[in-house]
């Protein structure tokens, strides 16, 4: 049996599971870890095409998505939108209740 990079294995749930990713997102979202969040971007990319394919959807440049998506990336809110739009997906905000 071949042993699969975890990128590979996540990318391959996203694109089977799309509202699992959603969810995994959200998850990470609230718990406001932006390095996860990269590599989360990253993996979905994979499941949605490649960095190519989802920069072209997005109207950037690949090679300046892959900096955006690269663990020192510090993607700004208009970039992010436009990730997660080639990906059918949007950012959302919604109410905490208070505990």
């Amino acid at each position: 049996m071949k042993d699969r990079h975890n990128d590979d294995a996540m990318a391959e749930i996203f694109r089977e599971e799309p509202a699992y990713a959603v969810h995994f997102l959200n998850a990470i979202l609230e718990d406001g870890d932006q390095a996860e969040l990269l590599i989360a971007l990253r993996q979905m990319a994979k499941a949605f095409g490649g960095v190519q394919k989802v920069a072209e959807k997005a109207d950037l440049n690949p090679t300046q998505l892959y900096r955006t998506l690269s663990s020192n990336g510090n993607p700004e809110l208009r970039s992010l939108a436009a990730i997660l739009k080639a990906m059918g997906l949007r950012l959302a905000v919604e109410r905490v209740e208070a505990a």
